[in-house]
């Protein structure tokens, strides 16, 4: 059977960055392996930054996420029967940040996925900056996915104080405890990713997943996102205005903007949070800036971009 690994975690928590060094682990170990992306709006920001690894041993698929949840569990159970008749070692899951893990483990109960599909490993990242004041919703969310999880990732623990790291330590196993994890973890790894090991990776690949209950309460009506296409601006411009965007609540409460910039003949990824941005260079990319969050004014955001 081919087994079926599940990345999941919070808007900009770090899971494409994580997948990208996972994957190769993978390559390197002689898998063949496909990744299924799904991104949260109409177009698909992560695949095209997962591109360098497509190859003989990895290809990238991916399911639209712009429609609603019937239609998206169709789409999803599709592209799971196509790629069980290529030959795959392993399966790479990286859903939306907005995605309730229930939907994965009832798919692969279905017929005929149950027949040519495994449960792997349930790997949730975690920002090690978690905001810790998060809706009543986006709590539920971002604890539904770590619930499951064999493993938790912190990221950008580098880039974060030890204090800070603590306290979002603190907040995962707090937020455990109320989904029936009664005991503290000990599957929360806190290292620089760019020190991981063969070793690290091996028991990563190994980690299995948690069978948690809990009250169901998710819905997704008050997510959305809104997109700009072909928009010229400039990488400088867009920092400033991001920061504006993020501090102006009558945009709605915004947690991501990613997207693509062409400037000066080069391709630049654009990745922020209200904590951070990043802008790193980029092969190939498609002029549009995405924003991703709860209860949206797209005419308010247009006036910054």
């Amino acid at each position: 059977m081919i087994k079926i690994d599940l990345i999941t975690g919070f808007l900009g928590s770090g899971k494409t960055t994580f997948i990208k060094k996972y994957a190769k682990y993978l390559i390197g170990k002689g898998e063949k392996i496909g990744i299924l992306e799904n991104d949260f709006g109409a177009v698909n920001v992560d695949m095209m930054l997962l591109q360098e690894l497509q190859g003989d041993n990895c290809n990238i698929e991916t399911v639209a996420g712009a429609c609603d949840a019937d239609c998206h569990k169709r789409r999803f159970k599709t592209k799971l029967i196509a790629m069980a008749m290529s030959g795959y070692d392993r399966v790479i899951i990286e859903p939306s940040g907005i995605f309730d893990t229930d939907e994965f483990f009832d798919t692969l109960r279905e017929e005929p996925l149950d027949r040519w599909y495994e449960s792997g490993n349930v790997i949730a990242i975690a920002d090690s900056r978690l905001e810790e004041d998060l809706s009543e919703n986006s709590q539920y969310l971002l604890t539904s996915q770590i619930a499951n999880a064999g493993t938790i990732i912190l990221s950008r623990v580098q880039e974060t104080s030890p204090e800070i790291v603590s306290r979002t330590v603190s907040h995962i196993r707090k937020s455990l405890e109320n989904f029936n994890r009664k005991n503290s973890p000990d599957n929360i790894i806190i290292k620089d990713w760019n020190e991981f090991s063969e070793n690290d990776f091996e028991k990563i690949s190994v980690c299995g997943y948690v069978k948690a209950d809990f009250t169901k309460r998710f819905s997704a009506g008050n997510y959305s996102s809104v997109y700009f296409m072909n928009s010229k601006i400039s990488v400088d411009e867009l920092k400033q205005k991001a920061d504006k965007i993020f501090k102006d609540k009558n945009c709605g409460n915004v947690f991501r903007i990613k997207g693509f910039i062409f400037e000066n003949d080069r391709w630049f990824e654009i990745n922020a949070t209200e904590k951070n941005i990043s802008v790193s260079d980029i092969r190939n990319g498609q002029e549009i800036i995405i924003i991703i969050g709860e209860n949206l004014v797209k005419e308010n955001i247009s006036k910054y971009i």
